[in-house]
């Protein structure tokens, strides 16, 4: 039987090893950018493809969220007497914390397993390969342009989500349960801060979109080139970028607002 111990220090350095390959593959990607930067072209097609095709399922996600959240907010007030917060809490929550986060999962989700079956793909019928036999790199064709296209297309799609969200808890607030809407806009304008609040969000978003597109076009081009490897790969995608999403959130959140 394998000693314990050896056990959990393979385990550590099988870790440590990983890590240290996707600092090295996140380098050559980011000096892969200023290369794909002078084909905009293919940055455009990328941020249409991961921006524009994610709008359906981002703003129908918020305008339910915006839903639900005044539903719940204004009961959970209502007992307090604070019902005339509503805007205001709904806001906050939105811009903070549900935007960025509620997008980044479903960015993961629609447009980082496309990402990641896209790639496999490729690599699975040789395309990379024939790139590199032509002296073409794939990281600046391929990977950068999507990295880049991510990094533009997050920031949009939260912007968007807590925008939509706001809307659809003025609709529920005021039309379904009867807050006067006068008091819904102003609390809202008096307590957020452009700069502290919805800066603060989206730089959030920002590094979500660097962590959900990187892990997705890493896991593409590491993949095994088999069917059952570009799956395994989407799934990994799914998981490392939901949980790796979920941890920075805390970290940023610390950071941003316990001082």
């Amino acid at each position: 039987m394998t000693n314990p111990l050896q056990a959990l220090g393979r385990h550590v350095l099988d870790a440590l090893r990983a890590l240290g390959h996707n600092a090295v593959f996140f380098g050559e990607l980011l000096r892969s950018v200023p290369a794909a930067l002078r084909r905009p072209f293919l940055v455009v097609a990328q941020v249409h493809a991961i921006g524009n095709l994610s709008l359906v399922i981002i703003m129908s996600s918020g305008l339910a969220v915006g839903f639900v959240l005044a539903l719940q907010m204004y009961y959970a007030l209502v007992t307090y007497g604070a019902a005339e917060s509503l805007g205001l809490i709904v806001n906050l929550s939105l811009v903070r914390e549900l935007g960025p986060v509620v997008t980044a999962l479903l960015f993961a989700g629609r447009a980082g397993t496309s990402l990641t079956a896209e790639i496999g793909l490729m690599k699975a019928g040789e395309q990379l390969a024939a790139m590199e036999m032509m002296a073409i790199d794939p990281k600046s064709r391929v990977l950068a342009p999507r990295l880049i296209g991510g990094i533009i297309a997050m920031p949009v799609l939260a912007v968007l989500f807590s925008a939509v969200g706001i809307l659809g808890a003025y609709v529920v607030a005021v039309y379904l349960i009867g807050v006067d809407s006068g008091n819904f806009w102003s609390i809202m304008q008096n307590g957020v801060d452009v700069w502290r609040d919805v800066g603060n969000g989206i730089v959030k978003s920002f590094v979500f979109g660097v962590i959900c597109t990187f892990v997705a076009v890493y896991q593409g081009y590491e993949t095994n080139a088999t069917p059952e490897g570009v799956a395994h790969a989407t799934t990994r995608t799914v998981v490392i970028a939901s949980l790796a999403v979920l941890a920075s959130d805390f970290v940023l959140t610390a950071l941003m607002f316990t001082h």
